[in-house]
């Protein structure tokens, strides 16, 4: 495993990395046109992104294609096929558990929190009694975010932290707790909008409390990877990502300057049901799709998914799990979007669900996934 440091590159690095910046290499195994698209790509290439990879499906035909470099060290190039961390992504897998649930009768979103976990939400002004499965869902809940709380940060967002814990065995409730060792973002469920990874720890463990299940992956795995053959899709344990894969960069830092690190390796069971979860573009796009057009819920449960709230965003509007985003050219698209270290996704569909996309940057400090969006779905 690569836990050293990535402060300098080697000359035949940089040789590599500066030909990719010149002349990307931009692969099209199938379709035609997506040019705005393959400058988006380009540009984000350009802007330091060290390599992307993207699938975009429109009715029965697919268009992959990669640029930049998969490996800052050979030079290697991403792969179409590439696994990669999802991050938030995760959360409309579980928001999707939590609905169906809700369609068989096993839970609703109205259920306060403290029904299924009772006592686990509570201190400096968090009351579980007061917050409903919806409000989790849907950012309305006020729970503090635990990634922003500043020991959280120190121990596993610093160069010295990361790199020491990276592969730390935290539990659920070592999450929960954090979150509650802080006061709430606000006081009064369902008036506002505060984006917390938190929530979605909880509402995973809400759906193993209603399925008796161990783990809120094996309801995943059942209901969502298995019946739509998602192959390269997985909630995964092990420190080390599925080949084909990619190495992830990050700079660990909150500018995009200063060294950069190897952060491939790492315990993605610290997120949870925030944000476990690889996967890759051709399976993201699948699922995004098959969701919209209403083959994973019943149309009164799709319906609260997609019913939304104002969220941080003035053009996003955030559902349960799934954000509806105004593009500039007037057109929406709902999905989500992820980042972890290292890894930087973002997935969006048309409401019918015939247009999907899904691009994966392997650096989380540069490049821009919505010019990426905009460039497919707007021409520009």
């Amino acid at each position: 495993m690569r836990k050293q440091l990535r402060t300098t590159l080697t000359a035949a690095t940089a040789v590599a990395l500066t030909a990719a910046l010149a002349a990307p290499a931009l692969a099209a195994p199938s379709g035609g046109g997506h040019e705005a698209t393959r400058q988006a790509v380009r540009a984000a290439v350009a802007d330091g992104v060290p390599g992307v990879t993207l699938t975009a499906r429109r009715g029965h035909g697919t268009w992959a294609a990669t640029a930049g470099v998969g490996d800052l060290e050979t030079g290697k190039p991403r792969s179409t096929a590439d696994h990669y961390r999802v991050g938030s992504v995760t959360k409309t897998f579980v928001a999707t558990v939590v609905l169906q649930l809700e369609a068989e009768g096993k839970l609703s979103l109205d259920d306060k929190v403290e029904k299924w976990l009772p006592g686990v939400v509570r201190g400096n002004g968090h009351d579980g009694r007061r917050i409903t499965l919806r409000q989790l869902l849907n950012h309305s809940s006020g729970i503090f975010n635990y990634l922003a709380d500043t020991g959280f940060q120190q121990k596993y967002m610093t160069p010295d932290g990361f790199m020491k814990h990276r592969f730390d065995q935290a539990s659920p409730e070592d999450v929960i707790a954090i979150a509650m060792a802080n006061k709430p973002h606000f006081e009064k469920p369902g008036t506002s909008f505060a984006y917390s990874n938190t929530n979605y720890v909880l509402a995973a463990r809400v759906i193993e409390k209603a399925t008796g299940s161990d783990d809120y992956a094996d309801e995943i795995e059942r209901r969502i990877i298995a019946p739509l053959k998602l192959s390269s899709t997985s909630v995964p344990t092990r420190v080390t990502l599925p080949r084909p894969s990619s190495r992830a960069y990050s700079k660990l830092a909150k500018t995009d300057t200063g060294p950069t690190y190897d952060v491939t390796e790492l315990n993605p069971r610290l997120a949870y049901g925030s944000g476990q979860m690889v996967s890759s573009s051709a399976d993201l796009t699948r699922f995004y799709s098959a969701l919209l057009r209403g083959k994973l819920l019943r149309p009164e449960q799709l319906k609260e998914m997609k019913t939304t709230i104002p969220s941080s965003r003035d053009t996003n509007r955030y559902g349960l799990g799934l954000v509806d985003r105004k593009l500039e050219c007037g057109v929406h698209v709902w999905g989500h979007d992820g980042g972890i270290f290292g890894s930087n996704t973002d997935v969006v569909t048309t409401e019918d669900g015939r247009h999907s996309l899904a691009v994966n940057f392997n650096g989380d400090w540069s490049g821009s996934t919505d010019a990426i969006i905009e460039a497919e779905f707007c021409g520009k």
